[in-house]
């Protein structure tokens, strides 16, 4: 799977085995969970409405969140970096990421901001192929 803003693929695996699985490799890849979002349960709750599994891994890479920082203090506008581990209508499990090269690729007047940009999009497709 290649959307315009991001990335991911279908594993062959339960939805909370690649849960657990997301899990693990982000941890391996010196990424933390910060936020965790069922969306069919906020959905359901929210409106009655019935949708397939659906959970937002809201992930952060200390090392590379403080580079971000020091460089362009506001950069928590577009933090965190969201992992997507969902079930599609078919009942196919899917892991996504946000493409990196978007989300900072907003910031075009900052040269350090350029490096950092390939180093996070490195990492998660590390942590992505991981899975």
């Amino acid at each position: 799977m290649t959307k315009n803003y991001g990335f991911g693929k279908v594993v062959k695996m339960s939805f909370d085995d690649a849960v657990k699985k997301t899990r693990a490799a982000l941890q391996a890849g010196s990424w933390g969970v910060l936020t965790e979002m069922d969306v069919c349960k906020i959905m359901k709750e929210k409106i009655n409405k019935d949708i397939p599994k659906y959970l937002i891994l809201g992930a952060c890479n200390p090392p590379f969140a403080a580079r971000a920082l020091d460089a362009e203090p506001s950069i928590g506008l577009l933090m965190p970096c969201n992992f997507v581990v969902r079930e599609d209508k078919a009942g196919k499990v899917r892991v996504e990421v946000l493409d990196a090269n978007i989300i900072l690729g907003l910031i075009k007047k900052n040269p350090k901001m350029a490096q950092l940009k390939k180093e996070v999009l490195a990492s998660t497709k590390k942590v992505l192929k991981a899975i």
